[in-house]
């Protein structure tokens, strides 16, 4: 099939951008990487009267270094992030996961923007986001905000994005050269959605972890585990008893089934991908 018919704008500046945005007479998509929503509107599962395309807003491509932060714009490409010596260095969590995204056809393309506004719980980026405690930083023609990666992921491709806002950076803290991370996902081929998937960020060593550990691709969202971060609280990676404390989340935990697997064998899939990714962040 082929998209329905629609307007198509391309602004070159983010002010343009927002002037179309917070149009009212007319319901509209925004294009960043297209990798999902091509498809989308091929399939005729989304039908905009207008596509506005940020292929030529410039000012939101760029990956730039502070102090105690790296900011990305919303339309740097994974290609750009997993070529970048400051995210090699800053963000390792990043380097981990990125192979693992799709395949590089899709990664010359896709945007981290485009990926977060989704908010496809299947994909790896949101779920990265919340275990990085990451800050995203929205605009409109209204100006800006910022809103927490625990705040932005509300349910299934929805997400605290309002009417004419768009995501315009998103800001992660530097990794400390103490801090460790884990990343493990399991897919029926390299490149396809994952089955189950587990990012997880410490911000210390043993024996005080400090985890943040966030599922993707077995619920409607991306999820943090709160429980489970608690159970390792002053405990050795290693612990047994941390580690049944940790998987009782997961026996709790409202699974959801889809194409791939039914609710309980994600379940036995999150239990495997969890105690994986806790093993690459052993010493």
């Amino acid at each position: 099939m082929k998209a329905a018919d629609f307007a198509y704008e391309k602004p070159d500046n983010l002010n343009a951008a927002l002037e179309l945005l917070a149009r009212e007479d007319c319901d509209m998509q925004v294009l960043a990487g297209g990798q999902s929503l091509m498809p989308m509107m091929n399939f005729r599962l989304a039908q905009p009267e207008l596509l506005v395309d940020l292929n030529g807003v410039s000012e939101l491509s760029f990956i730039e270094e502070q102090p105690e932060t790296i900011t990305i714009g919303a339309m740097t490409r994974y290609a750009n992030l997993a070529a970048s010596d400051v995210i090699k260095e800053h963000v390792p969590l990043f380097q981990m996961a990125l192979p693992h995204i799709a395949h590089s056809a899709v990664r010359n393309r896709g945007t981290i923007g485009g990926s977060t506004a989704l908010a496809d719980p299947a994909a790896e980026m949101p779920a990265l986001l919340l275990a990085l405690e990451a800050t995203i930083t929205v605009v409109s023609v209204g100006g800006a905000r910022e809103i927490p990666a625990n705040d932005f992921f509300l349910g299934l491709y929805e997400t605290a994005l309002q009417d004419g806002e768009i995501i315009k950076s998103i800001a992660i803290k530097k990794a400390k050269p103490q801090n460790r991370f884990g990343f493990y996902e399991l897919a029926r081929r390299h490149g396809d959605y994952a089955m189950a998937g587990v990012a997880i960020a410490s911000t210390s060593i043993d024996p005080v972890c400090d985890l943040r550990i966030a599922l993707f691709s077995v619920s409607d969202k991306a999820h943090r585990l709160p429980h489970a971060e608690l159970a390792f609280e002053g405990e050795n990676l290693d612990d047994t008893e941390a580690r049944d404390a940790a998987f009782q989340e997961l026996d709790d935990f409202d699974f959801r089934g889809d194409l791939n697997a039914d609710g309980d064998t994600k379940r036995h899939l999150a239990r495997v991908v969890l105690t994986r990714a806790l093993e690459t962040m052993m010493p």
